[in-house]
């Protein structure tokens, strides 16, 4: 690497700090270290978007993983910013090694996360933290590598032509912003939806070393000794090398994780433009399971006592028009279809890809009934919420929402007093809401929280509860696979706009396969005795799950 100087006196200019040795013009090379900036601010904002973005897939709290994946790498930053001081003797060499670092750490994070999330998640005990630990340590190592960066650039941009420190502070700061922006539009809407997490960061860590090695080994190599410069590149060669190959396995490493957290058998992986869908069973006698996101939505060993109780006790009145709100699987619309007297049934579904498999998988589709055939099924692919604002008043008899937990942090609106409010404007005045609530034994503050939400809103409710869900992957926010965390249970609330509703099954009508009016009863007192009092009430600005 670069040999040592001695002290300079007091009020001189360092040697180190001297004119750099260019192979153009300064005003070109100039251009070369901010366009360098822009490129590595990019790639810095998409590291940071991918942890953020993984974390929330693989092990659920948006709001809680952002916080930690962004205020533990701002500390790092600092951190790293002041170590770069005693880098300033040789900051191109320094540079160059910290953009291969960086770009093996960054590039390589959505991996690692991931196989350790997939191969440590069945074992329990002390090792189910294991990602939440791996994901502090590449928030601080990239945190340490991005703060270092500015201190040493400004150090480059410098020793090209002196400057006043506001204005290189300025300059350096805009090309930085800049890329950031770029970094943050690139990640959700070309890296993300074209190559998807694992890729996509394996390709950002290529620009970035390709970027950092460029600049210190093509503009700055006068700054190296002959060793220095062979090092650098080698250890370039190396990250692209690894990267390289990482993204050539990537497919197959994919794939094998993925077994490892589904099981082996996987038959559908989907990344739609929502969520990951992935089908396990359904042929050869195996029970069918639903993932969205990782999480179990429907499970063949236990979908009729979900449904059956998500549907069933709404439909005791009049039913000729229904809302689903959710259910593109097209399991509550089978069971709401059973009932004559149904004109309409809604699907109220944010993920169109849902829906084309609904009705073309031919597993999924045998197990709604293939309802999407049936002329009354009318599909709206839109948010949920955003569909009761358009909705007129008064306009259905029954609304379904068979919707994700609402501890999961994208779904709390879903959850809130505005939403309860709406949904009681589309009712009729002597319409039913049924609302799916989450497990309640588990989390039974999340359970009283909803009821006391739409009770809030104006809706007379009937909370319940009921038994059986099978518990071999967890189902809610907390991507568990452990039998002993896993919910064995499902809450509802059944609720009016006009008065308290009769927990009853409609008299004459299709009888559920496993839910019965005695069992309804039961599961009322059941739930009524996990009463929380005092829980405050859920808003869009103030949620509380």
């Amino acid at each position: 690497m670069i040999e040592p100087h001695a002290p300079a006196p007091p009020g001189t200019t360092p040697p180190w700090a001297g004119p750099a040795r260019l192979p153009v013009r300064p005003g070109t090379g100039r251009f070369l270290v901010l366009a360098c900036v822009f490129v590595c601010a990019a790639c810095g904002l998409v590291y940071e978007l991918e942890l953020v973005a993984l974390a929330t897939y693989l092990i659920g709290d948006s709001v809680t993983q952002a916080s930690v994946v962004l205020s533990v790498m701002v500390f790092a930053m600092g951190i790293g910013s002041l170590a770069a001081k005693r880098l300033r003797r040789s900051s191109a060499a320094a540079f160059g090694a910290l953009e291969a670092a960086l770009a093996l750490v960054g590039g390589g994070s959505a991996m690692a996360l991931y196989a350790v999330f997939a191969w440590t998640g069945a074992w329990g005990g002390v090792w189910e933290s294991a990602p939440r630990c791996l994901l502090v340590a590449f928030s601080l190592a990239i945190g340490l590598l991005i703060g270092a960066e500015v201190p040493l650039l400004m150090e480059l941009i410098q020793r090209i032509r002196r400057q006043d420190a506001g204005g290189a502070v300025a300059d350096l700061f805009a090309a930085d912003y800049v890329g950031a922006l770029v970094g943050g539009l690139a990640f959700p809407f070309l890296l993300l939806p074209a190559l998807g997490q694992l890729t996509g960061a394996l390709l950002t860590g290529t620009v970035n070393v390709m970027a950092g090695g460029a600049l210190v080994l093509g503009l700055f190599r006068g700054d190296l000794t002959r060793r220095a410069r062979r090092l650098l590149l080698l250890a370039n060669l190396v990250v692209l090398a690894l990267l390289a190959t990482a993204a050539v396995l990537v497919d197959d490493f994919e794939r094998a994780a993925r077994h490892a957290v589904y099981g082996k058998d996987v038959r559908v992986a989907v990344q739609s433009d929502v969520q990951e869908i992935v089908l396990t069973g359904g042929t050869d006698g195996r029970s069918l399971d639903l993932f969205l996101d990782g999480r179990l939505r429907v499970s063949g060993r236990d979908e009729h006592r979900y449904h059956e109780a998500l549907v069933h006790p709404a439909m005791n009145g009049p039913h000729a028009r229904v809302l689903i709100l959710g259910g593109g699987d097209g399991l509550a619309a089978r069971e709401v279809l059973r009932y004559p007297g149904v004109d309409r049934v809604d699907i109220v579904e944010l993920d169109e890809e849902v829906v084309r498999l609904a009705r073309h998988d031919p597993a999924l589709a045998r197990l709604n009934g293939h309802v999407y055939g049936d002329a009354r099924v009318h599909v709206i692919t839109a948010d949920a919420f955003g569909e009761l604002r358009r909705a007129p008043t008064a306009t259905y008899d029954v609304v379904v929402a068979d919707l994700p937990d609402p501890g999961i942090t994208a779904s709390t609106k879903l959850y809130s007093r505005e939403f309860y409010g709406l949904a009681r404007r589309v009712l009729t005045d002597d319409g039913r809401i049924l609302v799916h609530t989450g497990p309640v034994a588990t989390r039974p503050e999340v359970f009283w929280t909803v009821d006391t939400t739409m009770r809030a809103a104006g809706l007379h409710t009937v909370p319940f509860r009921v038994g059986g869900r099978a518990f071999a992957f967890a189902a809610g926010p907390d991507r568990t696979t452990g039998a002993s965390r896993a919910a064995h249970d499902w809450g509802f609330v059944l609720a009016s706009p006009t008065a308290r509703p009769p927990l009853r099954l409609a008299p004459g009508e299709p009888r559920p396969r496993t839910l019965t009016q005695a069992a309804l009863t039961a599961d009322a007192r059941a739930a009524a005795r996990t009463r929380v009092e005092g829980v405050p009430v859920s808003t869009l600005v103030h949620p509380r799950y």
